[in-house]
Parts: C-alpha cells; structure tokens; sequence
C-alpha cells in the first residue's frame, strides 16, 4: 500500500462537474451494488441534495483537480433504521490497492461514530473480492447474499453482498488497542 498525495476532503456542490467525470469513467460493473445509476447527473444532483439536507456524509479522494475516489454514509432519519448508515464507496481503477479506499473508509468510520450509529452496511458484487477484504480488515462482515438482485445493461443478473459492522464493538477494538485517533 502506497501513501499517495491524495487530498480527502468534503463533497461540495462546486464538485459536481469532476465527479461526473470520475463516475462516468468507472466500469459499469463497479456501480452495480449502488440503488441507482450515477452517470446520470439526476443522479448525483440528487446524491447533492441529500448532503446539503444532512441524510449524505460524503467525503472525496482528490488527485490535483481529478476526483479518483469517493465514499458516501448514507442514512434515513425518516425510517425505522436511523441507527443504520450505508456506506457507499467508489475508486478509481488505477489507485487500487494503494490506501486510497482505505483512507475514505476511515473516514466514514469517524463521521459514523460522531453521528452515533449503531450498525453500518456496505454493499457489493461477491466478485469484488478487494473491497470486500478492505471492509472486511475494518470489521465487517458478511450478512447477506441477494441472489440475482441486480441487472447490468445487457440484461445479465449479478448476486449482492450485504455486509455489516457493530459501530460500538469496532470503535471498542480499536480504542483498546490504541489503533487510530478516537472519533
């Protein structure tokens, strides 16, 4: 894993034309795991709308004016989970494995922490076997497999892995044994 001179920073409205760019770069596959289709500007006006509403924490991986990775805490303070973020995150192909996922996920923890929630989820592809060992290295584990739950543009269907995380247990772990900063 390499320290990249990435920045990790908050989403702003002023970002929307970038992140356009960087998920209109991503392979389809890799937005398979995510309710809806982000190279679609509603999509992400609306994913904008909900962090100036307060329901998104949403961080980004900055590389110079290139946006090369993002994670978003997802909760519903209307429902009967409000206890429950869903962690979405995303990286550029090409910074893989070098600690960019790593640090965005890090981040969450924090925000999910400060926000007081109690159970954290993160979904994905079973095949997306790298992001489910980095979630998996931070304490999550796997809770579900939806079969056939999601269909790619060709019509071809694909399982979803529904992960989860106890936010007190691994914020305990981790206060014990003196890994991190407290949130």
């Amino acid at each position: 894993m390499t320290d990249l001179p990435v920045v990790i920073r908050r989403f702003r409205s002023e970002d929307f034309d970038a992140m356009q760019r960087f998920t209109r770069a991503l392979p389809e596959h890799d937005l398979l795991f995510l309710s809806r289709d982000l190279k679609h500007r509603k999509v992400i006006e609306a994913w904008m709308e909900a962090v100036e509403d307060g329901f998104i924490d949403s961080f980004l991986a900055e590389d110079g004016d290139a946006i090369v990775g993002t994670c978003a805490l997802v909760r519903d303070p209307h429902g009967w989970s409000t206890h429950v973020g869903e962690v979405r995150l995303l990286v550029s192909p090409q910074l893989r494995g070098q600690g960019v996922g790593r640090r965005l996920l890090e981040e969450m923890f924090k925000i999910a922490v400060a926000r007081d929630l109690k159970k954290l989820t993160a979904q994905m592809t079973p095949d997306q076997r790298y992001a489910i060992r980095l979630f998996e290295e931070h304490g999550f584990r796997g809770e579900a497999l939806l079969k056939d739950h999601v269909m790619d543009r060709q019509g071809n269907v694909h399982d979803l892995a529904i992960l989860s995380l106890d936010v007190a247990r691994f914020a305990a772990q981790h206060e014990a044994f003196g890994l991190g900063e407290k949130a």
